[in-house]
């Protein structure tokens, strides 16, 4: 197990999402009852509150809404600075994830903006951990 890295909680409301990033899927809980997609998952459907839960598989790919470039403190595991963005996935949920590869400022070469097109990778720590990475998606490659 690698100790430098801050490791995410995972229980039973989330187990399925760390499942997903060990096989390179990014997965959105969905209510069965009515089927409503949320994230992050939790107990019971905001929408409706059955607890009926069940999950989809997501394209892995989103627009950047807001972003933040962290540079202070230092993160275990970390080389600041670091792209933390709020990301409008396609299927119509939110998600905070950090985005790899790129330019901390829109001004830069490769760099980042509200708008911009990610989808997501999978960065193995170790046996135990996959967490998701977003990249910029290139022009060439299909929405």
């Amino acid at each position: 197990m690698t100790a430098h890295v801050v490791r995410p909680m995972a229980n039973r409301d989330s187990q399925f999402f760390w499942d997903g990033t060990a096989v390179g899927e990014l997965r959105i809980a969905r209510c069965n009852a009515c089927g409503a997609l949320r994230f992050p998952p939790g107990p019971a459907c905001q929408s409706c509150d059955a607890y009926d839960r069940g999950h989809v598989v997501a394209a892995g790919t989103g627009t950047v809404f807001s972003y933040v470039v962290h540079r202070h403190p230092p993160v275990p595991g970390k080389e600041l600075p670091i792209v933390i963005a709020l990301i409008d996935l396609d299927e119509g949920v939110r998600m905070v994830g950090e985005v790899v590869d790129v330019a901390p400022t829109a001004s830069d070469s490769g760099g980042i903006e509200i708008g911009t097109r990610l989808r997501v990778d999978f960065h193995r720590v170790d046996d135990e951990l996959t967490l998701p990475v977003w990249r910029r998606l290139d022009e060439g490659e299909r929405a």
